[in-house]
């Protein structure tokens, strides 16, 4: 049977597979406990094979077993969405103040077709699928803790392989991408707090106002980069939120300013770099406004590198087995360069060699160029190629397990 022959199968899935998407897009959950969203698909896989449960979370692994012997391969799905208020305009638009602005409910909508193909076809599994319902990637740490609780080893053996796909709602329909080596960013965080003396807003010269280095150290954070931190180093420092004050009090001086930022490097040894900088920067301003500075930097994601052979094998399935675009070129696109997002599939890549897969979800009557990114409150993703992604799920796990048997 060939990897087209997947695609071809799969297809028979899509009208249910867009369903559990859209049940899955209305229900949306939050951090390191997705227990409906687990629920949900766990029902949907019932009987494909024996499930194990995280201790920690509400994660679950399920163990597909092929007829055949042979090692074993992961995939991943995660389950979480993130604290965003919807504002599509879908029918099938969430209202409980979360949101799968980042595709995740796509995800596990694949992950449930490709366990489907590979139960269907476990004659001519040589070898055995875990397949991730992992919670808690959007920042959580969630894929270290399923590491830690060994989940990945429910085999009873460690995987040889993991995959994973990830949707974007502004990447052209029906494209894959992705590229050997680094593909996605180490991710982290600080919050940085300024703390005075409160006082009348009149007589400031009476108080000591934390709100004038905030604002001098978050202006000079790009300064920072771009004098401390060689060119030749990507590195992103972008501040998500100020707080200071409250907005009905404009006549008081707080005692405290903070505001929070996101960090990205391609490195352990830039991410140090860019530590030692900002701490350099927030003590030197506070000090001279007479202030205190404090730098709390929060964990950081690893740098997601793709294995050299697993990327191959994402190409050449991609490249036989789906259909071409109109103007005959390949579905799959050499990525020139990483970005700057961050995953924790970083942390399941670093312990087992594997891929990581950009699908393209933009819908057709959109400019990608123009379509709202993903975790925007507007991304809206095309569901119409989720047996697609099942597919590509599948055959990569099948393709691995043959090469490793000599097949």
């Amino acid at each position: 049977m060939s990897y087209a022959e997947y695609v071809e199968e799969a297809a028979n899935y899509a009208e249910i597979l867009k369903g559990i998407r859209r049940e899955l897009h209305q229900m949306p959950e939050f951090g390191l406990e997705n227990p409906l969203s687990t629920e949900r698909c766990l029902a949907s896989v019932h009987g494909l094979g024996e499930v194990f449960r995280s201790k920690r979370t509400s994660g679950a692994a399920l163990l597909i077993k092929g007829d055949l012997p042979g090692p074993t391969v992961l995939l991943r799905t995660d389950t979480d969405a993130l604290a965003v208020n919807e504002d599509t305009g879908l029918e099938f638009a969430s209202t409980n103040g979360f949101m799968h602005a980042c595709g995740h409910d796509l995800h596990m909508a694949m992950a449930i077709g490709a366990a489907h193909l590979l139960h269907t076809h476990r004659d001519r599994l040589r070898g055995n699928v875990v397949i991730w319902f992992q919670p808690g990637e959007e920042g959580h740490g969630g894929a270290d803790v399923m590491l830690e609780e060994d989940l990945h080893l429910v085999s009873g053996e460690k995987p040889i392989a993991a995959y994973g796909i990830h949707v974007f709602s502004s990447y052209p329909l029906g494209l894959f991408g992705s590229r050997p080596g680094p593909l996605m960013a180490s991710a982290g965080g600080m919050t940085v707090t300024f703390k005075g003396q409160g006082g009348h807003g009149s007589m400031p010269w009476l108080s000591k106002d934390p709100i004038s280095p905030m604002l001098e150290a978050a202006q000079a954070l790009q300064t920072t980069v771009t004098k401390k931190i060689s060119t030749f180093e990507p590195v992103v420092i972008n501040i998500g939120w100020v707080k200071a004050g409250d907005d009905h009090t404009e006549n008081v001086i707080p005692e405290t300013a903070q505001f929070g930022a996101t960090i990205r490097t391609f490195s352990d040894e830039i991410t140090a770099q860019v530590k030692t900088a900002v701490e350099e920067l927030i003590h030197g301003v506070a000090a001279a406004h007479g202030v205190s500075g404090e730098v709390e930097f929060h964990p950081f994601t690893k740098v997601l590198m793709n294995d050299d052979a697993s990327i191959e094998r994402v190409k050449k399935i991609v490249e036989s087995s789906y259909s071409r675009l109109p103007n005959g070129d390949s579905r799959y696109v050499h990525l020139e360069h990483p970005i700057t997002g961050g995953e924790d599939f970083a942390s399941i890549v670093k312990e087992i060699p594997g891929a990581f897969v950009f699908m393209g979800a933009c819908p057709p009557d959109r400019d990608p160029s123009k379509a709202e990114t993903n975790h925007s409150n507007k991304a809206i993703f095309d569901d119409s190629t989720l047996h697609e992604g099942s597919a590509l799920l599948a055959a990569l796990a099948f393709d691995t397990l043959d090469e490793a048997a000599g097949a």
